[in-house]
């Protein structure tokens, strides 16, 4: 269940950032735009990997995070127990 919800959200990440490289794609004008995507793109990926880490010992506070940026709804991590829902339902809110 977890890994599922963990899988959805990923997916929603990247489809985000797919969107935002197609519209700097569409922008295209020189070779400064064109650096300008690839730093995007080295961050982008920076960033994903470092959040979308799955160790059961920082589980929580990823699952806490992106429920807060909606890239995951509470409804998706039903199966959780109510203790880890509520810790989960606390971090988000901060």
């Amino acid at each position: 269940m977890a890994r599922a919800a963990f899988a959805v959200a990923y997916n929603r990440a990247i489809d985000g950032v797919i969107t935002a490289v197609r519209q700097q794609v569409d922008g295209l004008q020189s070779v400064d735009s064109l650096w300008q995507l690839h730093d995007f793109l080295s961050i982008q990926r920076h960033v994903i990997e470092g959040r979308f880490d799955f160790r059961l010992d920082g589980i929580l506070f990823v699952f806490a995070s992106l429920v807060k940026d909606g890239l995951l709804q509470f409804e998706e991590l039903q199966g959780l127990d109510a203790d880890k829902m509520g810790k989960i339902t606390a971090m988000a809110r901060f």
